[in-house]
Formats: C-alpha cells, sequence, structure tokens
C-alpha cells in the first residue's frame, strides 16, 4: 500500500480513505486509529491533529457518504422524470447502486452506530438525503385530497426501509441468501405495490 498522507497535502482525507479501506474489510469496529494512520502512511499522534478518536473519523467518513449519497438521490429523481413513480424507482436503484460502490462509505452510514446527530453537518447532509424521497412523497400525493394524503414522512420511510432491506438481505452478498430475482426487480415491484395500496400511483402506471 503506497503511503499518502504528507504526500498528498491533506491528511484529514488520507486518515478518511484508510478508515474507509479498513471498514471494508474489517468493519467499523475492527480497527484502531494506528491501523488507520499505518494504512495513511502517518504516525499514530498525527491523527489527533485531525480527529478526537475513531468515532470521530468514523463520522466523518459517513458524512462524506451522506454527501455522495444525497447528490446521486437528486439526481436520480430528477433523472427519472417525467414519471412519478419512475422517479421513484430511479431512486431505488441508486440506493442499491450506492451500496455496491460504496461500500466502505455505506457502513460508515448505515452499521457503525454513529448517530446522524453526532455533528451539524452531518445531520445536515443526512437530512438532504431523505428529503428526496419526502420532497417525491409530496409530489406523488399531490392528487389526493388534504386530508387523505399519508404524510410524506412516513412514505418516505418505508421506501428507505424498503430499499435498505433489500440491500442487506440481497444486494451486498450476505451469506445465505439468494434471491431468485435480481434486487433491482425486486425493489421496483416493492415500491410498485406499496405505492399503488396507497392510492398514490394509479393501478396502470
Amino acid at each position: 500500500m503506497p503511503k499518502r498522507g504528507y504526500h498528498h497535502g491533506n491528511l484529514r482525507q488520507a486518515l478518511v480513505d484508510a478508515s474507509l479501506t479498513l471498514i471494508e474489510e474489517r468493519g467499523p469496529t475492527g480497527f484502531t486509529l494506528s491501523e488507520a494512520a499505518k494504512q495513511a502512511g502517518v504516525t499514530p499522534a498525527a491523527v489527533y491533529r485531525h480527529f478526537e478518536g475513531r468515532a470521530d473519523l468514523i463520522a466523518e467518513a459517513a458524512r462524506q457518504g451522506y454527501e455522495i449519497f444525497a447528490d446521486l438521490m437528486d439526481h436520480a429523481y430528477a433523472g427519472g422524470q417525467p414519471s412519478a413513480l419512475a422517479s421513484f424507482e430511479a431512486v431505488g436503484r441508486a440506493y442499491l447502486a450506492f451500496a455496491r460502490k460504496f461500500p466502505g462509505h455505506y457502513v460508515a452510514m448505515f452499521e457503525s452506530g454513529i448517530s446522524i446527530q453526532r455533528t451539524p453537518e452531518l445531520h445536515e447532509v443526512a437530512t438532504r438525503a431523505l428529503g428526496v424521497l419526502e420532497r417525491a412523497a409530496e409530489e406523488l400525493a399531490g392528487h389526493i385530497p388534504p386530508e387523505k394524503r399519508p404524510p410524506p414522512q412516513m412514505v418516505s420511510a418505508h421506501i428507505w426501509a424498503m430499499s435498505h432491506g433489500v440491500v442487506e438481505l440481497f444486494a451486498r452478498g450476505s451469506p445465505g441468501t439468494k434471491s431468485p430475482f435480481p434486487p433491482e426487480d425486486l425493489l421496483e415491484t416493492g415500491i410498485g405495490i406499496y405505492l399503488r395500496g396507497l392510492g398514490l400511483v394509479p393501478p396502470d402506471a
């Protein structure tokens, strides 16, 4: 592994990159700050110039992951037009693609135990990502009388949970789990059934 850190002039980012590699290999609790420093090519003491501890380092990895994630969600939703259902399905595919392409970030965000309330910056970007689904739910429910509309927060939480479940069970190679259908198909059909059941999209959409 070539040494980074000081050679690249960005020690903080070199440590984040090192932590992402270690998270992919060992999980969020399977490495020490000393190992992250070694991976980045710096001394352990150098870590504390930028991070108070391992949790602080993982929180920054999660924040950067949410930045990528939120941008992907925004792009997917905009690209799914003109159909609101197509936009929701595009967002679901983006969720699966993110989990596959950025496994270290994904684990730091969703499996490390780091709260999105840990820092204002982390909370802000995580809220922006969830806001894409809430905005989509609001647009889908526009044709329903206000008193009969399901809360957009509930709809977005359900879609998020469905996406996360498909990722965890079938899209990340979990031991002993195998679906007879591609994860993308599972998620798209699930989203369609759910939204039709709420009356947010017509049966023939």
